[in-house]
């Protein structure tokens, strides 16, 4: 059979899966109502006041919780079950025991779970090492949260908690996780292989979290590991997992197994889909005879009953012996329509290994084609990650524990864009190769036949014109609730402020033999109400590297403390001798929406607010609220439509069209906040608006002559730079012939350059940004990038964040080591950011960084800087990524402050660079 010539994307281990487990935690519904007291059912109760509708965490309804009757014994099996009426992928799990007001003293101290996808075969959740025992809660009123690591998914849960002694037990809950919108419901597979070499260990390729059946020589009717959202590591015989045996994330086969050649897999989904394509991560470690498949075979069904078509979709990939990276191959599938997929996957050396597979579809409606658009937004948590769960998912609950709830959805960006002068073509539909696209079924109702007396036309008539005026009266009750909004700020109280103290070194620091580190005089704080990962503090302080006091004092002292002032880089020295930000009387700015982003020493402060305002006020009017992007502390942030700013006193505003709306980003103080919070708000509305840099986001203007107060700042019609480029591709021939939305490699290097030009006035002006990223990056026309703040308090990214200390978070994946262990945070910290925000750049934010280290080793990693004796782990370079790019980021990560490059060095080589492409 003659195979159709295409080209396919071979993506060295930076793709995301079809669903992020790190991105996919949002609330399923039990605290904010989603999920209804129908859906909510127990074996049983011991009052009607302790029922299972009262089992919702952080709720004090009832008696305060679900109560099974009578005493629980070790052999008792109680249970509360939701009803999520779709499939979900479910992440986390959070209980809570019964407090009503302190007069509740019951709580699980462990608990399993149960899940079923069609209410009939019930399956029991176990972790990775077999174990299906959770830990449960300490006390009446903690929550604790817990991964579920695998995820489950399923439509129907069941908590049963488990108890030693005989005792009474209740508890609170919340699921989370995102819909499952993939549509493939199970597949089939051979069983998995070993390799078993003399004298090395076994690798075990089998699919050991599969749920469903299995034979000797077959699995059937269940998912598992290739879709657990996991992908496998360059090498196979490495795994993320700790405890876990060698070739864990990877389900492989030999060629000697299966003498025709090849592998045969099938896949079951919900319902008749057109399918787009087929994404397979695949191992190529090629010096281990295993590489990606030469070709494969796709044939489909129209029903599960009905026979397999003769037509298959054929396709050979290009087999790459150079790079022994793991990547997902895409294979297109040629809009063909079925409910179930055979696809033989055929061997181009003795192994083939897979450890994800997830496609891009659309529903098909009972005649044909839904008729609604694809979404053109891929997850991040699609996945593209990120975007399709944020779509899909149900409404969360507000804060504390809401995970993730509003998130924006950016202007449909052009493919096309990018800085290269020769024009890319437009396609007339944006579509991310990386999506799967699941449109709703379109429900179509029996035909009626029309009555043509004269009685049913005058009926209809007066239907029709209740029902306009019905709409037009939810039209104006909908738009007075949007205007309401902006008017005046929410009252909800949030969780009570949290601190983390870092390590400065004019704090006193007390060691004692577990090397855990007491701190006192902090000289910062940060917060962040939302939290969805559950962390042990003391546990973690234990893994912090071991410290003495000389230690410290030769870090906080020399010429780390007192650098050169001769010198004149920013983070060497001052003029006149300023100390260190970190050490110094510093002011932190961005408290309100719960950032702290910016570090501004006080003498900088006090000479700036003594100046008069350098915007003007804007009317309320003239911002109409589009959605939320996040909030903090004590404050919101809103992105908004603004007319007519042009017209505003202040500096110039070049927008286009006088009466062009203009989307700006609207930080909003609560009414609720603290006179404390109120003077902040008022600097950090002076200091914002001194700031003038064209990438630097601009204050706009304010509305502080009454509450609640607001300030206006710039936004990007193309969003953050994060999901900007995880939406696109490097561009090369195929991305141009095929339209997929692509970004050239010399704007990369524009952006970087922008990013470096930004962050060297900063530095010029003293400040310290503290939260450098590309989720802080926002892109413009032309790929205009200016440098934001917004990243902590949006909860899309709430995972880039680590709970630390207690119960405030911190961006530890970017931040230089001084910044974890001392609290220092200098422009050579930024600069360490920068590195990092690079590294993202370079991997096309398909891929956190050190996504291989959990937080704990990260912070592991941290100590090894501070010991200096050469174990500690860099990020790797990136497949796109040139050495001397790379030198550039490696030098960012130097230990020794004074081995980083200053920012204005670092603008001058990517200026370099564009000019060398010209």
């Amino acid at each position: 059979m003659l195979l159709c010539f295409l080209l396919f994307l071979h993506y060295s281990g930076n793709s995301k899966a079809q669903v992020n487990p790190g991105l996919c935690r949002y609330a399923l519904g039990m605290q904010d109502g989603t999920i209804g007291d129908k859906d909510i059912t127990a074996s049983s109760e011991w009052y009607e006041s302790t029922g299972a509708r009262f089992g919702r965490l952080e709720k004090e309804d009832g008696d305060g919780a679900w109560c099974p009757v009578g005493l629980l014994y070790p052999d008792s099996v109680e249970y509360l079950q939701i009803d999520l009426h779709s499939l979900n992928f479910i992440t986390l799990m959070g209980t809570q025991g019964r407090h009503a007001y302190g007069s509740g003293n019951e709580f699980a101290r462990a608990y399993q779970l149960d899940y079923s996808r069609d209410g009939e075969r019930w399956l029991s959740w176990r972790d990775r090492q077999g174990r299906r025992l959770i830990e449960g809660n300490s006390n009446t009123y903690e929550i604790v949260l817990k991964d579920l690591r695998p995820p489950i998914i399923a439509r129907y849960v069941r908590v049963i908690p488990v108890t030693k002694q005989p005792m009474s037990v209740c508890m609170r809950l919340e699921l989370y996780g995102c819909v499952w919108a993939d549509g493939l419901s199970s597949y089939s597979e051979p069983v998995g292989q070993i390799i078993a070499n003399p004298g090395s260990a076994i690798v075990y390729l089998n699919d050991s979290t599969y749920d469903g059946f299995r034979d000797a020589r077959r699995r059937h009717g269940g998912l598992g590991q290739l879709t657990d959202g996991v992908l496998g590591l360059d090498d196979f015989t490495q795994s993320h997992e700790y405890r876990v045996w060698p070739g864990y994330d990877y389900v492989g086969w030999t060629n000697r197994s299966h003498r025709q050649g090849y592998v045969e897999l099938e896949f079951e989904f919900d319902q008749r889909r057109n399918f787009t394509s087929m994404k397979v991560h695949c191992n190529n470690l090629f010096s281990k005879a295993v590489k990606i498949f030469r070709k494969v075979d796709c044939f489909f069904k129209q029903q599960l009953v009905a026979n397999w078509e003769r037509e298959a979709v054929g396709v050979g990939t290009v087999i790459d012996d150079k790079n022994p990276s793991a990547r997902f191959v895409m294979v297109p599938l040629q809009h063909r329509v079925g409910k179930a997929i055979r696809c033989r996957f055929h061997f181009a050396d003795t192994w083939l290994m897979f450890s994800e597979i997830s496609f891009q579809s659309q529903v098909m409606d009972s005649g044909g084609m839904n008729p609604l658009v694809e979404n053109p937004h891929p997850s991040r948590r699609e996945e593209n990650g990120r975007a399709a769960e944020e779509l899909t998912s149900p409404k969360p609950s507000s804060p504390p524990l809401s995970s993730l709830p509003y998130l924006l959805t950016s202007p449909t960006p052009n493919p096309s864009l990018n800085c290269s002068s020769k024009p890319t073509p437009t396609p007339t539909q944006t579509q991310n190769v990386m999506l799967v696209t699941v449109a709703p079924s379109a429900v179509t109702g029996p035909e009626h036949r029309a009555d043509e007396s004269n009685t049913s036309i005058l009926i209809g008539c007066l239907v029709t014109i209740i029902l306009l005026l019905i709409i037009i009266i939810i039209v104006i009750l909908w738009r007075q609730h949007w205007r309401r909004l902006l008017e005046k700020a929410p009252r909800r109280i949030l969780e009570e402020d949290v601190t983390v103290h870092l390590s400065l070194c004019d704090d006193s620091i007390i060691i004692n033999s577990q090397t855990q580190i007491f701190q006192t005089n902090p000289t910062y704080e940060t917060v962040f109400p939302l939290d969805l990962q559950y962390q042990e503090p003391a546990r973690l302080l234990r893994k912090l590297p071991e410290l003495s006091q000389s230690a410290e004092d030769s870090v906080c002292s020399g010429d780390y403390a007192e650098p050169d002032v001769t010198k004149a880089t920013p983070h060497q020295g001052f003029q006149n001798k300023v100390p260190h930000y970190a050490e110094a009387d510093i002011v932190n700015l961005q408290g309100v929406t719960g950032n702290n982003t910016y570090a501004v020493p006080a003498v900088t402060v006090d000479s700036l607010i003594k100046l008069e305002l350098a915007v003007g006020e804007i009317s309320r009017h003239q911002l109409r609220f589009k959605e939320k992007l996040g909030e903090g502390q004590f404050g919101e942030v809103h992105l908004c439509e603004a007319q007519g700013l042009q017209e505003s006193p202040g500096p110039e505003l070049c927008f286009s069209g006088r009466h062009k709306p203009v989307l700006v980003a609207v930080k909003m103080l609560r009414s609720d906040a603290t006179k404390n919070a109120r003077n902040n708000f008022l600097k950090e509305v002076k200091v914002m608006s001194r700031l003038n840099n064209p990438n630097i986001i601009r204050l706009l203007g304010v509305c502080i002559h009454d509450d609640p107060l607001c300030m206006v700042t710039e936004y990007m019609e193309n969003g953050d730079l994060n999901q900007f480029l995880y939406q696109r591709e490097l561009e090369n021939q195929f991305t141009l012939a095929n339209n997929i939305p692509s970004v050239s490699y010399r704007c990369l290097l524009h952006m970087g350059t922008q990013i470096a030009s930004g962050m060297q006035y900063l530095s010029s002006l003293k400040f310290v940004h503290r939260d450098l990223a590309t989720r802080n990056c926002l892109v413009g026309h032309h790929s205009t990038i200016k440098i934001a703040d917004f990243g902590m308090s949006r909860n899309l990214y709430s995972g880039d964040y680590y709970r630390i200390q207690g119960r405030a978070v911190l961006p530890i994946r970017w931040m230089a080591w001084e910044s974890i262990l001392l609290g220092k945070f200098t422009t050579a910290s930024d600069v360490w950011a920068f590195g990092v925000t690079l590294w993202e750049m370079f991997t096309f934010c398909k891929e956190q960084p050190y996504s291989q280290l959990t937080d704990e080793q990260i912070i592991e990693n941290t100590g090894e800087f501070f010991r200096n004796q050469g174990r500690q782990t860099y990020l790797s370079q990136p497949s796109i990524c040139p050495k001397h790019i790379f030198e550039v980021m490696v030098g960012c990560w130097s230990r020794d402050i004074k081995d980083r490059p200053v920012f204005e060095r670092i603008h001058h080589f990517f200026q370099e660079q564009l000019v060398s492409l010209s």
